[in-house]
């Protein structure tokens, strides 16, 4: 099967989106990331929701998970504020490489795009035909089409 059938329609979101909107919008759909579009209507990169909580998360608690047990509800809420009336540029690497980008052409097969997903650990990955996005193949559909189905 090719990119372009597996892609879906997702929310997509540009650099200077709001993080805390970009990151209601992970919510609200349950999606694992959000494609973000450069100024020309490109795709960008690959905003993980895990990249979302890289951000909000304090490093001394990510190299010592056991010191999240002193933060309660409240707290966490407001870890998650930090995002609020920041742009989405403020929680992505630097510019990636052009060929460290999750994108694919339309006409690639589900290997190709499984290929790309494990190299770059992106959970999601854009589809362009001809440079123009037609939506993105995200890992449980991928998986999906590639697992057999289970006997009876």
């Amino acid at each position: 099967m090719r990119a372009a059938e597996l892609a879906e329609n997702l929310p997509t979101v540009d650099l200077d989106t709001d993080a805390m909107e970009a990151a209601r919008t992970l919510a609200r759909h349950r999606i694992p990331g959000l494609v973000v579009m450069d100024e020309s209507g490109s795709p960008y990169t690959v905003l993980p929701g895990s990249q979302v909580l890289r951000f909000v998360i304090p490093s001394y608690v990510q190299d010592d998970p056991q010191l999240a047990a002193v933060y309660d509800e409240r707290a966490a809420d407001e870890l998650c504020g930090q995002l609020s009336g920041r742009p989405v540029r403020d929680l992505l690497p630097r510019r990636p490489d052009p060929d460290d980008l999750p994108v694919v052409d339309a006409d690639a097969n589900s290997m190709e795009v499984a290929a790309l997903m494990a190299r770059l650990r992106s959970p999601i990955v854009a589809v362009v035909d001809h440079g123009v996005y037609l939506g993105a193949v995200t890992v449980s559909r991928l998986l999906t089409h590639l697992l057999p189905e289970q006997s009876r």
